[in-house]
């Protein structure tokens, strides 16, 4: 299945693919695009970022133009929504689905989501309601597949935020990590401590650190060095920048002192990650 929509006047494009066709595997390449797939009958095998992972039957993951994305070809029961900002931007239209920090930049590692049976059907509803309006073309055909997509993301919104491990937190503290996750993913290469981005919320270090507690098992340190070093595997997995060209661009006034970062936090310098990396490719 390939279905694929595409506004000439504002070039909004939504498609919607299983991937067993050589046809639609470009999508997953393609730059400025939004993505969330569906492991609707089996488990799926994906690579994101370099890593290797199992989307389990029933899980959605939820990735940004920003993650790298591949899976083999001719693996069956999975479905994908791929999206461009022109077509619809989630940080616009935040106040409509609340999934701008959470579904997508809620993480420095791709946010999944697991369905239930109650659940996996209303997915299944919302999917052949999209799929039913990719046949009729007609001037609304546009807007009417946006309030499917919209309902979707608000669904999973929702399901996402039953996982934290306080799900009753108020709405109020849930946007301010939403805020501090867009403002890490917006700032990391020139902020790398917390007390930086309190400053910007309008809040003290302290109180950022006891949220965190509530939201997450990871500190609002930890969140800004794995975005840190997110970006700094993308460039070593997916560029020709030399280590010492990749600590400038993260921030880093001293190559050392970003190799010994990034050293604590993988156990290889960085030269030794990319050569493991390429030789595992090889």
């Amino acid at each position: 299945m390939f279905l694929s929509y595409l506004n000439e006047l504002d070039k909004g494009s939504f498609h919607i693919a299983d991937f067993c066709c050589k046809d639609s595997l470009p999508l997953l390449k393609k730059k400025g695009y939004y993505k969330f797939m569906w492991a609707l009958d089996n488990d799926v095998r994906l690579n994101v970022d370099g890593y290797d992972l199992i989307l389990n039957k029933g899980q959605l993951i939820f990735c940004t133009p920003s993650d790298k994305v591949t899976m083999e070809i001719g693996q069956t029961g999975c479905i994908s929504y791929v999206f461009n900002r022109e077509f619809y931007c989630i940080r616009d239209h935040d106040y409509e689905v609340s999934c701008y920090g959470l579904l997508f930049y809620g993480s420095s590692q791709p946010r999944v989501i697991s369905l239930n049976e109650k659940d996996s059907n209303s997915y299944i509803m919302m999917n052949q309601i999209m799929i039913e309006e990719f046949i009729t073309k007609d001037h609304v055909q546009g807007e009417m597949l946006r309030v499917v997509l919209k309902r979707m993301l608000i669904k999973s919104t929702r399901l996402a935020r039953n996982t934290m491990p306080n799900p009753e937190l108020p709405d109020f503290k849930v946007d301010l990590i939403r805020r501090f996750n867009v403002l890490v993913d917006d700032n990391f290469k020139e902020k790398h401590q917390v007390s930086e981005y309190a400053k910007m919320l309008n809040k003290s270090p302290k109180t950022l650190s006891s949220l965190f507690k509530k939201y997450s098992d990871k500190t609002a340190l930890t969140f800004i060095n794995e975005r840190i070093l997110l970006e700094a595997k993308r460039l070593l997995l997916y560029s020709d920048k030399t280590s010492e060209e990749i600590s400038y661009e993260l921030g880093y006034k001293e190559s050392g002192h970003f190799s010994k970062f990034f050293k604590n936090q993988v156990g290889k310098t960085p030269i030794e990650f990319r050569k493991a990396a390429r030789s595992k490719a090889e």
